[in-house]
């Protein structure tokens, strides 16, 4: 599989998601789709970064989006991290690394001095045709979850 570009359209994909699901692009047609990848369950800023999300989710809906966090923890890692933060989404798992190629986001990252192979925090903005509209890459959790409503108020405004 390819990756991704700006302003193309996203070839299907299927990935094991919490609840016992199997999320394929093709069933969210319609809607828009927000991908946020993370690189760990349960550590501080991933933890606040589904937060973020968690506590806006109502806003992502009045605009017709659905929102996936996605990782390379177990379906049940992520059941536990979604049932102990109450998130009202899905999150996917992508241990096979298919999505993460995919999207580009597997990166060589230093911690605490070692380089190490994990995913660099990025979301991706899919529109109802299943076009890239957006990307943000390396980013900041501090405000980030506005960032993308914004961006989302401002494709739902011109549609």
């Amino acid at each position: 599989m390819s990756q991704i570009v700006l302003d193309q359209p996203v070839p299907d994909f299927e990935v094991p998601s919490t609840g016992e699901k199997t999320i394929k692009l093709t069933d969210f047609r319609g809607k828009f789709l927000v991908l946020y990848f993370y690189p760990k369950d349960n550590t501080p800023g991933c933890t606040q970064e589904g937060q973020s999300f968690r506590d806006n989710i109502g806003e992502f809906a009045k605009r017709n989006a659905v929102v996936f966090g996605v990782s390379r923890d177990s379906v049940k890692v992520h059941e536990g991290f979604k049932c102990k933060q109450q998130f009202p989404f899905d999150l996917l798992s992508d241990q096979d690394e298919k999505l993460c190629q995919l999207f580009d986001v597997i990166k060589i990252k230093n911690m605490y001095g070692k380089q190490v192979r994990g995913i660099e925090r990025s979301t991706f903005l899919i529109d109802p045709q299943r076009i890239l509209v957006r990307e943000w890459r390396k980013i900041k959790v501090k405000d980030h979850c506005q960032e993308v409503l914004k961006a989302l108020t401002d494709l739902t405004i011109s549609h």
